[in-house]
């Protein structure tokens, strides 16, 4: 008897980071539907450039003092065990805002709350589900794309901007600068650098 290799017609291996347009064809669906959960999800996995895990285990006192939202925050990633520094950006700080408003959070809750119950976070699957939903709605091909794609959004924008391996690596709490120039997926002579 003879069966199909699992990963037959699939796309396997690195997913794509989203481009400019994506980012604003996603925001603009999400500000014109009111999807205010979804919008500040969005902005917080392009700002935090966390995985998933990381991501969906946010509470609201890693992102806001009181009533107000930082401009800056550290959390422990899961993986690594490692504390990551971000910055949250003015549109960003606005939708977490609105997200804190609307469900009347309170700092020691998760930011992301699941509808099972005001305990709990929503899990990696769902974000996965939110995230497939907003590549499908733009169109694109969606064995392209996965969650991880917004960890590598930013990241791999910034360093078409500026080349600075360097940075891209604190950015993502790397410890080694080839696995950062392996996850932008770019040729570079790391023996050259130094």
């Amino acid at each position: 008897m003879k069966t199909s290799p699992w990963n037959k017609d699939r796309t396997i291996g690195q997913k794509r980071p989203l481009q400019i347009s994506h980012i604003w064809g996603i925001r603009i669906r999400l500000e014109l539907e009111g999807k205010t959960r979804d919008l500040a999800l969005f902005n917080m996995a392009l700002d935090t450039k966390l995985r998933g895990c990381d991501l969906v285990k946010l509470k609201v006192s890693d992102a806001a003092y009181g009533s107000s939202v930082s401009s800056r925050a550290t959390v422990l990633q899961q993986k690594t065990g490692s504390p990551v520094q971000f910055e949250i950006t003015k549109g960003t700080r606005e939708a977490v805002t609105a997200l804190i408003k609307l469900g009347n959070w309170h700092s020691k809750g998760f930011l992301f709350r699941s509808r099972v119950g005001t305990n709990h976070h929503i899990s990696t699957r769902q974000y996965n589900r939110i995230f497939h939903g907003w590549v499908e709605k733009l169109g694109l091909e969606d064995s392209l794309y996965s969650t991880h794609s917004m960890r590598r959004t930013k990241p791999y924008l910034i360093y078409k901007k500026t080349k600075s391996l360097r940075g891209i690596q604190l950015l993502l709490g790397h410890k080694k600068l080839e696995s950062t120039v392996r996850y932008l997926g770019i040729e570079v002579d790391i023996e050259g650098l130094f």
